[in-house]
């Protein structure tokens, strides 16, 4: 069992005075006669036990709405997911609401709401739905993002969606011969499974092999070997599905290592547009999902929930997906 959250009563009771003088002495509230011997009472007695006032009183003290909580994963977070996160405080904030975010770090949702008490929860794929009763129980409004396409939560990304886009293009380009470019890293695994999906399943409606697929470790010379087994076959891939851009960058330089020609000898396609796929050589042909329309798609969600009044329209339930085409393919 967790232990029990710090409290202002219990600074109080720590420094022998009323919690209106603790609330007077740490928020700073002008106009308040407390004699300084009293403030430095109060000062220790907070430190000393390690409070911290809560960020639910942070914001009503602050003249917000309230606090919604958006608990993360416990996963990296790349450019894509901090432009949906951006994207989703941005409208939340506009309207007076305070926007924290957490990591899950294997916490029950119980003890989130306990330690956060949030007016509402945003959650991007942190919990499975079976797990979200302990927030509907205490009546707080829930809307989530599934990063792999199933239902159960508001906003989808559908993930086979990206694989088939990705694959389209290259097959539409003449290649009947396609790699999977997967990556190393063990948290990938949820997007790429159905990323990897779309790609399976359209070489398969099209009556063309599986893709051949290869893990791409970040570094040169792994992205080198994984190449060389894309290429040295009896029927040698003429085409790669990178996961994501990283993954596209990494075959680039491992194409570089085995003396392989982009596009020439191996056309590359990735998922994301990050930045450095217009400035890798040559350009990299990639995927963009529209992450902005994600997080302000999911924000919007809450706002119907939170503020019906607004009347707020109802927004999408995914995110625009298309392809930027350059000189990699």
């Amino acid at each position: 069992m967790s232990e029990r959250r710090v409290t202002s009563r219990d600074v109080a009771q720590r420094a022998g005075v009323s919690q209106s003088t603790v609330s007077y002495v740490l928020n700073h509230t002008p106009g308040q006669s407390i004699s300084a011997a009293t403030q430095a009472r109060v000062l220790q007695a907070a430190e000393e036990l390690g409070y911290t006032p809560s960020a639910a009183a942070r914001a009503l003290r602050s003249g917000s709405t309230g606090v919604v909580v958006g608990v993360l994963a416990d996963a990296p977070l790349g450019p894509v997911v901090v432009q949906v996160l951006e994207a989703f405080g941005q409208v939340l904030e506009s309207q007076g609401y305070s926007v924290v975010f957490q990591r899950r770090r294997g916490r029950s949702l119980d003890e989130m709401l306990r330690a956060l008490a949030p007016v509402a929860l945003a959650q991007f794929a942190a919990f499975a739905p079976d797990e979200l009763g302990a927030a509907r129980q205490r009546g707080i409004p829930v809307v989530g993002v599934s990063v792999d396409g199933t239902g159960g939560n508001v906003v989808r990304i559908p993930q086979e969606r990206v694989g088939e886009i990705q694959a389209a293009h290259l097959l539409d380009r003449g290649h009947t011969r396609l790699g999977y470019a997967a990556s190393a890293h063990p948290l990938a695994v949820v997007l790429m499974r159905g990323r990897l999906a779309g790609v399976r399943s359209l070489c398969a409606a099209r009556g063309l092999p599986a893709p051949v697929v290869v893990d791409v470790p970040l570094y040169p010379d792994a992205a080198t070997r994984a190449v060389r087994r894309l290429r040295d076959r009896e029927e040698p891939v003429t085409a790669a599905v990178a996961y994501d851009d990283e993954v596209a960058l990494a075959l680039l330089a491992g194409a570089h290592g085995a003396g392989v020609r982009v596009p020439e000898d191996l056309a590359v396609v990735g998922v994301d547009d990050v930045p450095l796929a217009r400035l890798a050589l040559p350009p990299i042909t990639t995927v963009r999902v529209h992450t902005g329309d994600t997080g302000t798609g999911l924000a919007r969600h809450l706002l119907r929930l939170l503020q019906p009044e607004l009347g707020l329209p109802e927004p999408d339930d995914e995110p625009s997906i298309d392809l930027v085409t350059r000189a990699s393919t």
